[in-house]
């Protein structure tokens, strides 16, 4: 029998669970994802966001229902690419248009990933996301680094407080060039998004410039958001697999030293 002060150190729970661990924990959640992928060769994302209140008989219902056949929709045309599992429906794994997400990829055959966040309510993994393709997380940064490691695109249908906090996380590294590439962002629902955010009075008042608007687009139905997504996704297949947004140092400008 081994002591217990003798054991491997990633053999004892209680380390591994203490804040001196932390790092550790903070690192599995992205080499975990990392080899999952890679076994289900999964190479690119379609990230859809959007609040996890609305259901299908509420008073957003429509947008449940819209969500669901845009995934459907694009499912469909994904099954069709050459090469592995392109652009696949990626949510935050809980209910509302996260759940719809996942339900209209395996309406069309296809497979959906969800990435679910440990919360104390509302968020509850729903059962339309892949086998295997489920994923669990702590830590808030991590997941959102797994949203946009794979995204080709995002789409994001009203929300609250978590999908402004996703949407502005996004916006700001595209505005900052932060990403190696570019991320389109669509968001659907013109109305909602007009009210919610007036986009306009940032622009009157200095804190964003007017080439910041053209950041997004906007579309209300989903025939017209998946002609945005044909018009803006690869459709060969890129050597780069999985297809990581790595961090870009800005280049340096004369006399700013070495």
């Amino acid at each position: 029998m081994v002591d217990a002060a003798s054991r491997l150190a990633y053999h004892d729970g209680a380390f591994v669970d203490s804040d001196d661990a932390r790092p550790l924990r903070i690192l599995a959640e992205y080499l975990e994802p990392l080899r999952r992928f890679r076994e289900q060769r999964i190479q690119d994302t379609v990230v859809f966001f959007g609040s996890a209140r609305i259901t299908p008989d509420g008073p957003l219902g429509r947008y449940y229902d819209e969500a669901r056949a845009l995934a459907r929709l694009l499912t469909e045309w994904s099954n069709g690419l050459p090469g592995d599992r392109r652009f696949v429906v990626c949510s935050g794994g809980g209910p509302g248009i996260m759940e719809a997400a996942n339900r209209g990829a395996g309406d069309a055959g296809g497979r959906s990933v969800g990435l679910n966040i440990g919360l104390p309510s509302e968020q509850r993994p729903n059962p339309y996301v892949s086998p295997g393709l489920g994923f669990e997380f702590h830590y808030f940064f991590m997941r959102k680094l797994w949203f946009s490691h794979l995204a080709r695109a995002l789409i994001v249908f009203p929300g609250g407080f978590g999908t402004l906090d996703e949407l502005w996380e996004m916006l700001t590294l595209t505005q900052t060039r932060k990403l190696v590439r570019d991320i389109p962002i669509l968001l659907y629902g013109s109305r909602y998004w007009n009210e919610v955010i007036n986009f306009e009075a940032m622009v009157r008042h200095g804190t964003i410039g007017r080439e910041d608007l053209d950041l997004f687009s906007f579309a209300d139905d989903p025939s017209s958001a998946l002609a945005w997504l044909l018009a803006k996704l690869p459709t060969h297949p890129e050597p780069t697999t999985p297809a990581f947004a790595k961090s870009r140092t800005p280049p340096k400008t004369e006399g700013s030293g070495p």
